[in-house]
């Protein structure tokens, strides 16, 4: 008799995060949320305040048609436009805090701290997860 034949493709890899924040983003996300309820972000192009991320009160900010959704950082959405996201597609955000000024329309302005973006490329069994998945 024949042994049984199985699936001998190995398991889809998951999907890693598109962005995360560290500790002391988390932090100030809390905080920002206690003072001005739901909060989300938002990574564009530039202009006024650069590249910075941008944190919004919910309602404050109208989301747009083209933009992105990358996921969740302290259960606040974080949206990147359409241009930016496809230049920033083969990396993972990492949201930080350091001292400085926040942007002009940001909550964090006021606070000495601002948001800041860091990233790492994905290596290439990551964005092989990503691309399966459909999320670039």
């Amino acid at each position: 008799m024949a042994p049984p034949v199985t699936d001998a493709s190995p398991p889809a890899a998951t999907p890693p995060l598109q962005v995360i924040a560290t500790a002391p983003a988390l932090q100030l996300i809390d905080t920002l949320r206690s003072r001005h309820g739901p909060v989300l972000f938002h990574q564009s192009g530039g202009c006024c305040d650069g590249s910075s991320p941008m944190c919004f009160a919910v309602g404050d900010f109208i989301v747009g048609d083209r933009d992105v959704r990358l996921g969740e950082i302290g259960g606040a959405d974080f949206y990147i436009s359409a241009p930016q996201f496809a230049y920033w597609k083969h990396t993972q955000l990492i949201i930080d805090v350091v001292p400085g000024r926040g942007g002009m329309f940001s909550l964090e302005n006021g606070e000495g701290v601002r948001f800041l973006v860091r990233s790492r490329l994905f290596t290439d069994e990551e964005f092989a997860a990503l691309s399966a998945a459909g999320r670039v």
